[in-house]
């Protein structure tokens, strides 16, 4: 968590601007955290406080609304009820991360992260993302090599 919110303010000024360099300040006056550290946050207050992810990403969400969340998220987050919409984009594998610590097992992970992801996008290409990016963290933390997430990952989604 504190490595993918630290990642999320570095990055923050850069969204619309990446730069292809390793020589950049980490902090900026303008860096600041954005709607993947929010919900990042309310996946982990789900798994923690065994409750409900869309529940909880609906709850965080609108107290910070103002976080930069694309419009059909931003649509979907005031709607009544927690109903998906079919994305396909990376929002859902930008907030994972707290699923591939949480958990003991490579079946665990991938099912939650699914459900975290499912509540909003549940694209296939949305869930996949989602689950690639808890399992490798759940791998990282097993202490598998960069080489064997590599693996791992190819042989989980794009060998089946």
């Amino acid at each position: 968590m504190i490595g993918a919110v630290a990642g999320d303010i570095i990055g923050s000024i850069y969204e619309r601007t990446p730069i292809k360099t390793e020589d950049f300040p980490l902090f900026h006056t303008h860096s600041r955290f954005t709607d993947d550290s929010v919900m990042s946050l309310a996946v982990a207050q789900a798994i923690l406080q065994d409750r409900k992810y869309g529940k909880e990403m609906k709850s965080l969400g609108q107290v910070y609304p103002n976080a930069g969340y694309g419009g059909n998220f931003r649509k979907w987050l005031f709607e009544p009820g927690i109903v998906p919409y079919n994305s396909w984009g990376n929002g859902s594998a930008m907030r994972v991360s707290p699923v591939g610590f949480a958990f003991d097992s490579p079946e665990e992970v991938l099912r939650e992260a699914r459900a975290s992801a499912q509540v909003s996008h549940d694209h296939p290409e949305g869930i996949k993302g989602a689950q690639a990016i808890a399992l490798a963290i759940f791998f990282a933390r097993q202490g598998y090599s960069k080489d064997d997430i590599r693996t791992n990952l190819t042989v989980t989604f794009f060998m089946t």
